[in-house]
């Protein structure tokens, strides 16, 4: 699933709607599209454990049984864990400004990625590339990257893996995990011997100590409004 891309995602979150005979509100105009807002989306090849998005809808519907009859008619890997009715005159992008993610690097060893991250934490901006719809973009990879920890290592011969856990802030443009591996390598020559594999773990407002809190949390409670539904594509 990590290597469809948003638009085949959104249409197939639209169709299992419509299967599931969820009440959507629509827009006006000679074109109604239902009233979906995606939170910050996974770029294509990365999974993903906390994927966010806001329905309208044009009548109540409990959570849970809209929970219940989504993931029924979701492609496998594709499933909903959540969904509350979301507090009025809030969104979605207002409690969402950081992602966590781990990041396996197949090939590496402790030694390499200590230097690595060292390094790269120690660095004031790392100066990446990235091809994007407008041609090529200069990026600062290392200014989002609110922290990076090495939280796990696999010396088992002949494949040694190093994962790295990094909490990114939310900035325009985005700053994604392949821009922070590029950064690496740029900074410290760290090239995994096979692609890298990137998960996102968890997507929310940012604390002061570098944590990141459920977007959906404070409404878990609340009565009224539009319904948020997390989902996740792994």
């Amino acid at each position: 699933m990590r290597f469809i891309s948003h638009r085949d995602f959104a249409r197939a979150f639209e169709r299992a709607l419509r299967r599931a005979g969820v009440p959507m509100a629509f827009s006006q105009g000679f074109s109604p599209h239902p009233k979906i807002s995606y939170a910050s989306a996974a770029p294509t090849g990365v999974a993903s454990e906390a994927e966010y998005l806001e329905l309208g809808l044009q009548s109540e519907v409990d959570p849970a049984e809209l929970v219940k009859a989504l993931d029924a008619v979701l492609s496998p890997g594709i499933d909903v864990l959540d969904g509350v009715v979301a507090a009025p005159g809030t969104t979605l992008a207002d409690r969402i400004d950081a992602s966590l993610w781990r990041i396996e690097l197949p090939g590496v060893t402790r030694v390499d990625a200590e230097s690595a991250v060292a390094a790269f934490l120690a660095a004031g901006t790392i100066e990446v590339e990235r091809l994007m719809k407008q041609g090529m973009r200069k990026l600062d990879a290392r200014e989002p990257v609110i922290s990076m920890i090495i939280s796990q290592v696999s010396e088992v011969d002949p494949a040694p893996c190093v994962i790295i856990e990094l909490v990114v802030r939310h900035v325009t443009p985005s700053v994604r995990p392949d821009d922070v591996l590029s950064g690496l390598r740029v900074l410290a020559g760290l090239e995994p011997s096979e692609p890298p594999r990137a998960f996102r773990l968890a997507q929310g407002a940012l604390t002061e100590t570098g944590d990141i809190v459920d977007p959906l949390e404070a409404d878990r409670t609340t009565i009224g409004g539009e319904r948020g539904v997390e989902t996740v594509s792994a």
